[in-house]
């Protein structure tokens, strides 16, 4: 049996970051984290010369404190990158976000006066009409009206999610869409403002070897301080519990099983696997709680290209239903040096659930769906590629559907029983955050124990203001 201060389950950006504010401070520590190699789903994937992340990451904090913490630790490595960003829809390319000379150009007359009508109508219906909105669809056609709503964001939602939008929250609008709306799209257009919400950011920090150098820089400084322990392929088996506190996990560190007892427990791992973990098992209705808690998987399928570029564009998203995938990322549109000078690579993304269809499809059924597209695009021919990989994430986005809120309020008000125990991340949360949400999360899960303070973690990333301060001041 080990005895340790804190033990952090997951060593992705949360796990990573509480790990480099207790390394700080001095205070010992242990990793338990599944993957070869740290940083989750925002760590970065090598294929013999090519590099890539697991779909598109970027980092557009205004929180001085992060933008300090990452630019100490990459130093010049820390880059700023010009954002282009488009969807293809009806054989069309369109700026993301939306500008509105571009729709117009793109989509003529008649169909901008309906998308133009169609909002102004619903604006003077939201006035009479003061229903509070219960889905999705029903929230997204107030803030934009149907035709804009059902012409790149009620499909689009659909074929991320795998639901139809009138079984997913208004969540979803609140916090992925924050700020953004027609009104804004037009007045920008007219005054041509340089402030807007958060989907109207024209350029990003970004690591210029890929995501991951964030967190394979702190394992090293880590490493080198002795001040923790990163367990690689490794994950808990067990969690025993009383009924105020985590007492003791058994985690299985390469092939081995250990117990740990410690002070502290920190966890980014997906709540649903926490909590069917536990032992004793917790009580009946809490286990039906959690297992109603569903996440969407991920299948990344990296083609490597022998020309030297193939758009501008970062990232372009697919609404179009009969397209198999939903976006492709092409990474040497971050950095340079993510591919050769005289290659490029792409990376298509699919969202699916564990074990269905896609999810079971072979390497080569997934290039055969997405080439055919992509020639068709006119991205990449078949005598261009060099190689293809894929890539699966079983946990990837929290599924905002109509009842998880009153499911995972249950859960984790039964957490909150065990008093050295705080959920942190995406995943541990059930939040669908972005990296800085997730690096809060984390520092100030450390800050709790070094600080004996209680920080509120589960307010980090719920302002309407997208492009927040955040919570960390010093």
């Amino acid at each position: 049996m080990k005895n340790v201060e804190v033990l952090i389950l997951g060593g992705g950006p949360a796990g990573m970051s509480a790990a480099f504010e207790l390394h700080k401070s001095g205070k010992h520590f242990v990793i338990i984290e599944k993957n070869e190699t740290v940083g989750g789903l925002a760590r970065t994937l090598y294929y013999g010369e090519f590099r890539t992340d697991i779909g598109p990451h970027r980092f557009f904090s205004q929180n001085p404190y992060l933008n300090k913490f990452i630019g100490d630790l990459i130093d010049k490595h820390w880059i700023k990158v010009d954002r282009l960003t488009r969807f293809y829809i009806d054989g069309k390319f369109f700026l993301y976000p939306i500008e509105l000379k571009d729709v117009l150009t793109n989509i003529g007359f008649l169909k901008s006066f309906k998308i133009l009508s169609d909002y102004f109508l619903q604006q003077i219906k939201n006035v009479f009409i003061r229903k509070p909105s219960f889905s999705f669809q029903e929230q997204i056609i107030k803030d934009f009206g149907r035709t804009l709503a059902e012409f790149n964001m009620i499909n689009y939602t659909e074929k991320i999610w795998g639901l139809p939008c009138s079984e997913i929250s208004c969540d979803w609008v609140k916090q992925r869409i924050k700020g953004l709306s027609l009104k804004e799209v037009i007045k920008k257009s007219i005054i041509k403002s340089t402030k807007g919400p958060k989907t109207l950011i024209d350029q990003f920090y970004y690591p210029d070897m890929g995501i991951g150098l964030i967190w394979e820089k702190i394992r090293e400084i880590i490493i080198n301080g002795k001040t923790g322990v990163i367990n690689l392929n490794s994950y808990p088996l067990e969690i025993i519990h009383t009924k105020e506190k985590i007492a003791e996990v058994i985690v299985n560190i390469n092939g081995k099983q250990e117990i740990i007892k410690p002070d502290y427990v920190l966890s980014s791992i997906p709540i649903t696997e926490f909590v069917n973990l536990l032992k004793p098992e917790v009580p009946q209705d809490i286990l039906i709680a959690v297992n109603t808690l569903k996440f969407r998987s991920h299948i990344s399928l990296f083609i490597t290209i022998n020309k030297p570029l193939i758009t501008n564009d970062q990232w372009i998203y697919f609404p179009d239903k009969e397209i198999p995938f939903g976006r492709v990322m092409e990474p040497k549109n971050f950095s340079n040096k993510l591919a050769p000078k005289d290659k490029t690579s792409l990376l298509v993304e699919f969202f699916c659930w564990e074990n269905d269809k896609l999810w079971n499809a072979t390497k080569e059924e997934l290039f055969k769906k997405s080439i055919d597209w992509l020639e068709k695009i006119g991205f990449v021919k078949s005598n261009e590629v060099i190689n293809y990989f894929i890539h699966k994430e079983k946990y990837a986005y929290p599924v905002y559907d109509l009842y998880y809120k009153e499911h995972l309020s249950k859960v984790k008000n039964f957490l909150k029983n065990f008093k050295n125990l705080k959920l942190i991340g995406r995943s541990g949360c059930f939040r669908y955050n972005n990296i800085d949400h997730a690096m809060e999360m984390g520092i100030l899960a450390a800050r709790n124990i070094i600080e004996g303070k209680q920080y509120n973690i589960e307010e980090i990333g719920t302002k309407p203001k997208y492009l927040e301060d955040g919570y960390i001041k010093t």
